[in-house]
């Protein structure tokens, strides 16, 4: 990359701003490190500039500015919050496909910037959603309230103002390149610091949306550089919030890259995880907390596989209990008719998912989309008043799978799939294969990489010597 730059008449000029970027300079070549040791672990020789002076042109002399850092390993930074556990998945989803197609050309970081760096109400955000989303109506009107752009604008604003040289110091510690936010509240007052420091030509900001169908307005905003929408309802709402058409771009949500590469069959996986080779297998989820009707539903469907006549069972049962003992504990202690597997926390879903061949879960998204890659017929049980409502008639709509919260009607409804209506089953199956969009995360990376490569030679300069540049623009 090159550089022409117009030599100041006088040399005390442009001295002074290497003396406010910490470099020096001579007359006939100045080599200066710009980037000092930080936690991102680049090296400040990675991004070494020099200036040779040229020959005098008709305005005066130029000075030719090669950048040999050029090809330096860019930061990424991802925005996130454990509220929910949807917005950490995608997180790790898009590092983890930053790895595998760019190895070490990014650094990614993950960061709850509001946790580390601010305070209340920020910072408790983690706790106040899982109180709220316990006591849904309470939610649901938070949700509903905030919607108009005047309040939560306004609010943000208020927010911004006191909090912003703490947010400034949890943005520029890792020194981004493109910043990445996965949650509904970090657009605004990170894009605001952007603006302060005069770093919008400089650092990539996009936003990835982690709801299918309905989602809060604070998703949207006008600054980004890219809006990554996972379907094309959210698209539509996303223009309606004055977002153009360039600044959209539909590509699904991101999952986790082993489910778009898992290679196993389901004859295999079930050997792996030591299931019953022959009987049809249902996947029963409570979400990372273990939360929903999960024991009354698996007792309806112990009781629903077992053909009392024949005495045998016509289905097997896997049941997730997340972060939550004392669930997995119970059902662990009974007695059952029918093959149960109970599990907690997993991090290997991909292979339940493979295993199984219908999944009963509430409507959370990433859920929903993990399983349309495995093309598996879902029945969804509960749904977030607000974010997850709009969850259930995209996948009903959508012939994917079906909705009732009823323990006894869900059982009802596997037991014909596994017996009676199997054709049924199949449909679903591959319908649900039909919405699936298991390269999204891969396709969001990629675009973020031509992003990068178009930026102009203002994004390649380190970020000491930008700040100081657009200090005194």
């Amino acid at each position: 990359m090159v550089m022409s730059v117009i030599a100041p008449k006088r040399s005390s000029s442009l001295s002074s701003v290497f003396s406010r970027v910490g470099g020096y300079y001579s007359k006939k070549r100045c080599s200066s490190q710009f980037y000092p040791s930080s936690s991102s672990g680049i090296s400040s020789s990675s991004s070494s500039m020099v200036i040779d002076e040229m020959e005098d042109d008709e305005d005066g002399s130029t000075m030719e500015m090669v950048q040999l850092g050029a090809d330096r390993t860019k930061n990424v930074l991802i925005l996130m919050s454990d509220t929910g556990g949807g917005h950490r998945a995608s997180a790790e989803a898009i590092r983890d496909a930053f790895n595998l197609e760019f190895g070490d050309e990014y650094n990614i970081i993950i960061k709850d910037v509001w946790k580390e760096y601010t305070g209340w109400p920020l910072n408790d955000m983690e706790r106040q959603y899982k109180f709220m989303v316990k006591h849904v109506q309470l939610w649901s009107l938070a949700f509903h309230s905030t919607s108009p752009k005047w309040i939560h604008s306004v609010y943000l604003a208020a927010i911004a103002a006191f909090y912003a040289k703490e947010v400034e110091a949890g943005l520029m510690e890792y020194k981004p390149d493109i910043i990445i936010s996965v949650h509904p509240l970090m657009q605004h007052i990170p894009l605001w610091v952007l603006r302060w420091q005069g770093l919008q030509k400089k650092v990539i900001f996009v936003t990835v949306i982690t709801d299918l169908n309905s989602c809060h307005r604070t998703w949207f905003h006008p600054a980004v550089n890219r809006c990554y929408c996972p379907s094309e309802e959210v698209a539509k709402r996303a223009s309606l919030d004055g977002l153009e058409d360039s600044q959209i771009q539909v590509f699904g949500l991101p999952v986790r890259p082993s489910f778009a590469r898992a290679v196993l069959s389901k004859d295999d996986l079930r050997v792996e995880l030591e299931m019953d080779p022959d009987l049809p297998a249902v996947l029963l989820m409570g979400g990372g907390e273990g939360m929903g009707p999960v024991q009354k539903t698996a007792k309806a469907l112990a009781e629903s596989l077992f053909d009392k006549k024949l005495e045998k069972p016509i289905g097997q049962l896997i049941i997730i209990c997340g972060r939550n003992k004392s669930l997995a504990s119970t059902l662990e202690s009974k007695e059952w008719k029918i093959p149960v597997k109970v599990r907690g926390f997993e991090k290997q879903m991909e292979k339940w998912m493979g295993a199984c061949d219908c999944i009963i879960t509430k409507a959370g998204p990433g859920t929903i989309a993990e399983a349309m890659i495995r093309g598996l017929p879902i029945i969804l049980n509960d749904y977030i008043p607000g974010q997850e409502k709009g969850n259930v008639p995209y996948v009903v709509e959508n012939g994917a799978g079906v909705f009732t919260r009823s323990p006894k009607e869900t059982a009802r409804i596997v037991a014909e799939w596994f017996s009676t209506k199997g054709d049924e089953l199949r449909k679903m199956s591959e319908n649900a294969l039909k919405l699936a969009k298991p390269e999204a995360v891969f396709e969001i990376v990629r675009d973020l990489h031509e992003l990068a490569d178009q930026r102009g030679p203002l994004a390649n300069l380190p970020y000491m010597l930008t700040s100081s540049f657009t200090s005194l623009i």
